[in-house]
C-alpha cells in the first residue's frame, strides 16, 4: 500500500505540473470544441483511456462525440475536430489519423508533451502538457512516477478542466449533465 508520503509526492508533482500549463491553450481548446461540428478523440494505451474518459464527459455535455476505432464512429468531415492525446506526439498509429484529418479539412488538436512533434506540427491547436516521456520518466527530477504516468494524469485533469469551462459556458450543472448519463447499466 502506498504511503501518505508517496501520495503527497505525486500530488506535489501534479501541482507543479499544473503551474506550467498555458491558460491560453486551454481556452483555445475549449473554444475549438465548442465551435466544432463533431468531436473525435484518439489516443493509444493509457493516454487513449484518458481520451475515452474525455469523450464520455463531452457526451454528457450533449456534444456529438466519437472515439476513433469504435464500431459506431462516423466518418470525419470538414468542420469536425480530431483531438489526439499522445505524450510523444509520434505514436505510429496516431500520426496517419492527424494527416488524414488535415486532408479532410477537419481541425486537429494535440494534447502532448512536445509541440515540435509530428502530431504537434500537424495540429491547429496544441496543448502542451508537462511530464516526462515514458522512456525517460524517472531519469530526471521531473517525476518519481513510472513511464508516462505524470503525462497521463495531467491529460485526464486537463480534460476535466476543459469540461468545467464548457459547463460554465453552457451554464450546465452536473445534475443537468446526468440526463445524458447511461441508463441501461
Amino acid at each position: 500500500m502506498p504511503s501518505n508520503h508517496t501520495l503527497s509526492a505525486i500530488l506535489n508533482e501534479l501541482n507543479q505540473a499544473a503551474d506550467q500549463l498555458s491558460e491560453d491553450q486551454l481556452v483555445q481548446l475549449a473554444e475549438s470544441i465548442s465551435s466544432a461540428g463533431r468531436v473525435f478523440v484518439a489516443g493509444a494505451g493509457r493516454s487513449g483511456l484518458m481520451m475515452r474518459a474525455f469523450a464520455m464527459r463531452l457526451m454528457h455535455l450533449g456534444l456529438d462525440v466519437y472515439v476513433v476505432g469504435e464500431t459506431v464512429t462516423r466518418s470525419l468531415r470538414e468542420g469536425d475536430l480530431l483531438l489526439i492525446g499522445s505524450g510523444s506526439g509520434e505514436t505510429k498509429s496516431l500520426v496517419p489519423m492527424a494527416e488524414k484529418a488535415r486532408s479532410l479539412e477537419a481541425k486537429v488538436g494535440a494534447l502532448t508533451l512536445s509541440q515540435a512533434s509530428t502530431i504537434g506540427g500537424l495540429a491547429d491547436i496544441v496543448v502542451k502538457l508537462p511530464g516526462a516521456p515514458k522512456d525517460r520518466a524517472g531519469e530526471a527530477a521531473t517525476t518519481i512516477q513510472p513511464m508516462g504516468s505524470l503525462f497521463e494524469q495531467m491529460l485526464l485533469l486537463v480534460c476535466d478542466a476543459v469540461i468545467l469551462r464548457l459547463m460554465e459556458k453552457q451554464e450546465l450543472s452536473g445534475n443537468a449533465m446526468y440526463g445524458n448519463h447511461a441508463n441501461l447499466e
